[in-house]
């Protein structure tokens, strides 16, 4: 047992449903709620995770659902997700007096039932705040909420008044291996959507004269749109390669093999945790500089940013240069898993 400074503590852990724990494709609150789940156990803090069925995890697992809901939906099992995310907070708030902390990772939604709890009910927002967000956040000060980077809740601390604590995401660099080879072709892993900006990702690697591949895939209608008319077109299978969803051993492939990942997001990214994993793997990262990248990204060690895709075009060779065994190190001095099981503990006892 370490529970480092104090006393075992009894926590419960919501999981938004979406994805199984640990996700098999797509899912990065999943993957950090399942390492902080683990990570809190091996502390001999007492966990329940209220979550879907199929999930795996060392903490008790309470299956709010027999499956995810991205399955029971595509079965036709579900329709409504609210439902289901209501049914998880409900039973933990249920059994509140059997925690010290609850720890909820559902949309903001459902942060005025945090009030309604005896037990100190933490709120990490996982996106960006928007206006009834900062309502509820306003009409309830007393729920505690957490963000993933200082650009994230910047704004609505500002408006509001407030702090808000932070804690980054981490990944477990254990898991991924670190890659000398220089690389021969960019990466491009994310949704397929104009906010993430795989168009832009070609332009660049056209720009810079270097191949680029793509993963990840588009996840509704409007994006699907985008895809088709925007993406696949590009695709000749030689400079611009399309290898769809990808799975932890495909995505930690592409990234071992790449010159660099490009990120070039047209929205403030909450976080955007596929740069710390390409970093876990000494792959540089080029970003746009919007949301948390310049919190993210340390210049001129692990990557580089600019301001527009042109200006990331010559970077490319700068990226290239870097020393990848130093691009890992930083990386894991900030951002291993560790860290942000160590700095959500101590959240846990301030509360």
């Amino acid at each position: 047992m370490n529970s480092q400074n104090g006393s075992p503590l009894r926590i419960a852990q919501i999981a938004p449903l979406w994805t199984p724990i640990p996700p098999s494709t797509y899912g990065g609150i999943e993957l950090l709620l399942g390492l902080l789940c683990d990570g809190l156990v091996e502390r001999g803090h007492s966990v329940t995770l209220f979550a879907s069925g199929d999930c795996t995890t060392k903490a008790q697992l309470e299956a709010v659902i027999p499956a995810n809901l991205s399955a029971l939906m595509g079965r036709g099992e579900a329709l409504m997700h609210e439902y289901y995310m209501s049914a998880a907070l409900a039973l933990a708030l249920a059994r509140q007096a059997d925690f010290d902390v609850i720890h909820a990772h559902l949309p903001t939604g459902w942060l005025p039932f945090g009030a309604a709890s005896r037990t100190p009910c933490l709120f990490t927002f996982h996106t960006s705040p928007h206006a009834d967000d900062e309502w509820a956040m306003r009409r309830f000060p007393q729920v505690p909420v957490c963000g993933i980077s200082h650009a994230q809740l910047a704004g609505a601390s500002a408006r509001l008044g407030r702090e808000f604590p932070v804690v980054y995401n981490g990944v477990d660099f254990s898991r991924y291996s670190l890659s000398l080879e220089k690389g021969k072709y960019l990466a491009f892993l994310g949704r397929m959507s104009p906010e993430k900006n795989p168009l832009g990702a070609i332009r660049i690697a056209q720009a810079a004269g270097m191949p680029i591949v793509l993963a990840g895939v588009p996840q509704n209608g409007s994006e699907e749109h985008y895809f088709e008319q925007s993406i696949r077109p590009l695709i000749d299978g030689e400079r611009v390669r399309w290898i769809g969803a990808a799975d932890f051993g495909k995505k930690t492939a592409l990234l071992q093999g790449a010159a660099a990942l490009v990120f070039p997001i047209q929205w403030d990214e909450p976080f955007g945790l596929v740069m710390i994993e390409a970093m876990a793997c000494g792959t540089p990262v080029l970003a746009i500089r919007r949301g948390s990248v310049s919190e993210v990204v340390d210049e001129g060690v692990t990557g580089f940013s600019a301001t527009t895709e042109d200006a990331l075009v010559p970077l490319v060779a700068q990226a290239m240069a870097l020393d990848r065994r130093g691009v890992r190190e930083k990386a894991e001095s900030r951002f291993g898993h560790g860290a942000m099981v160590d700095a959500y503990e101590a959240l846990y006892r301030r509360l």
